[in-house]
């Protein structure tokens, strides 16, 4: 009988010890279960690594464009909130032929003419059958594609689009702040 309790707390202690591992390595979103290579960079950022957990704001930006001068709204916002679990994450793209030059040119638009220190990836397509993997899950989510560059798709901690904001939604726009503060105070 003895033998019997002994092995049952053994047991017992082992699968509590399993279910704790499993609670502390949750599973990473679609959305984030990609790696893609900075901008202008050979260095590379495992999106779930770097942005599980957090409430992202996922915007195609382009360096040529009317929308262009956004970069500065957006770095406001990171700077606003990233120490609260935020981050914006731009994807520069020439589907709407809005980014001429190569890299090196949006790299200079992104971080010397605005200042830019959230993460910027590699420059790639955003709609249609070459969009890039995150612009897929985000339009298959949201039902909705970019139409234009600078739309802000903004993502709960879990990885799930809440709601898109078109180019001419400012980064400073009260809906889209009030919508960041509101993702921000709701528990992982």
């Amino acid at each position: 009988m003895t033998k019997h309790l002994i092995l049952a707390t053994a047991i017992a202690t082992a699968s509590a010890t399993f279910t704790t591992v499993q609670a502390a390595e949750p599973e990473c979103p679609p959305l984030l279960n990609h790696e893609f290579t900075k901008l202008n960079s050979a260095d590379s950022v495992n999106l779930c690594q770097q942005f599980q957990g957090q409430v992202l704001l996922v915007v195609n930006t382009a360096s040529q464009c009317g929308f262009t001068p956004q970069y500065e709204g957006l770095e406001t916002l990171y700077q606003t909130y990233k120490d609260q679990g935020f981050a914006v994450i731009g994807f520069p793209s020439n589907d709407f032929f809005q980014d001429r030059g190569n890299e090196e040119n949006t790299a200079k638009v992104c971080y010397l003419d605005y200042g830019v220190t959230f993460p910027m990836m590699n420059r790639s397509a955003v709609r249609g059958s070459d969009a890039n993997p995150v612009f897929k899950q985000l339009t298959n989510d949201s039902g909705i594609t970019p139409k234009w560059n600078f739309y802000k798709y903004l993502v709960d901690r879990n990885g799930k689009v809440l709601t898109v904001f078109a180019s001419t939604t400012k980064p400073n726009d009260p809906k889209l702040t009030q919508s960041i503060e509101q993702l921000l105070t709701q528990a992982q």
